[in-house]
């Protein structure tokens, strides 16, 4: 059975194939597709707003994980659960998509596999006045000048991509201020050189939190405190297999439902890869809670959580 679908998609994609990309599996969709490409930044989640109060059945990002973040705002934004939100994955990292299991099936696109919806947890990050949500990553700190990083990269993609940036960042923004970081109700303060906050498992193609999962109401985090360059190094090969060491003294990884942060300096902070904050903007708190079943996402379950979906029992 087929149903209205909205396709917001960036022209620039997939190396600038959107388009020719979406024409391969528009027709598996049926007649009622409508396309709206996006022409500037953050035009995707007022198109994903304005579809969602058309009353079109399944809003589709068809691009990265920046207007993954945009469409998925949009849809929340409009206070219609029921929609259907689906990513097309034609961008650098797809993070969000591979947890989804959309990343294998976009691969095999051509035979037209049967998907199932699942409804997942998203977060929602606030400081002052300013508010957002996030359906996949959220990074603090060293996290967020990655970002900043890759966006100066042309010609690389996924893990390639980000581990330069990685690399990048470590020689020229590396900093570990001190930061005041409750977790739930457990306190934690020191230099903090990195924080990530996920709902699903993947930060820039690097596997973090391999075990979160979208349904059960907490965020998967990693607290990198007072790290040396040389630890970048030595634990890079660890991160990009999802393997960092438990128990580390160094490293900070468990479970919580919200976080409240304060730093002594100004924050660079990205979600789904876009900027919640960059430096310049001043803000030194941040509070990130998770809102849970939120969102109806479009899942290839075989491919769930990079394959590990039945495991799990979703």
């Amino acid at each position: 059975m087929t149903v209205p679908t909205c396709v917001i998609y960036n022209p620039a994609a997939g190396r600038g194939r959107a388009e020719s990309l979406i024409a391969e599996v528009r027709p598996s969709f049926g007649p009622e597709v409508e396309l709206y490409p996006t022409e500037r930044a953050g035009q995707a989640e007022d198109l994903a707003a304005r579809a969602c109060e058309r009353g079109f059945a399944r809003v589709v990002a068809a691009g990265g994980d920046g207007t993954v973040h945009e469409v998925a705002n949009g849809v929340l934004r409009a206070g219609r659960p029921g929609v259907i939100f689906s990513t097309w994955p034609l961008g650098s990292a797809n993070d969000y998509a591979y947890t989804l299991g959309f990343s294998e099936w976009w691969r095999r696109r051509r035979e037209n596999l049967p998907t199932e919806t699942l409804v997942a947890d998203v977060g929602r990050i606030r400081s002052g006045d300013k508010e957002r949500f996030y359906v996949n990553s959220l990074g603090v700190g060293f996290n967020g000048m990655v970002t900043v990083e890759a966006r100066k990269i042309r010609r690389l993609r996924g893990l390639p991509l980000y581990t330069l940036a990685f690399l990048k960042a470590g020689a020229k923004h590396f900093a570990t201020p001190s930061m005041s970081i409750r977790f739930d109700g457990e306190e934690c303060d020191g230099p903090t050189l990195a924080l990530t906050i996920n709902v699903a498992q993947r930060e820039g193609g690097f596997p973090l939190t391999p075990e979160a999962s979208l349904t059960d109401g907490k965020f998967d985090y990693l607290h990198a405190r007072n790290l040396r360059r040389w630890h970048l190094v030595r634990y890079l090969p660890a991160m990009a297999r999802g393997r960092l060491p438990a128990g580390h003294p160094r490293f900070k990884l468990g479970q919580c439902r919200r976080v409240e942060l304060r730093s002594e300096t100004p924050l660079c902070v990205h979600a789904d890869g876009e900027f919640f904050s960059v430096p310049e903007d001043g803000l030194t708190t941040l509070t990130v809670e998770v809102v849970p079943a939120a969102l109806t996402v479009e899942i290839y379950p075989p491919a769930l959580y990079g394959g590990r979906g039945q495991q799990r029992g979703n």
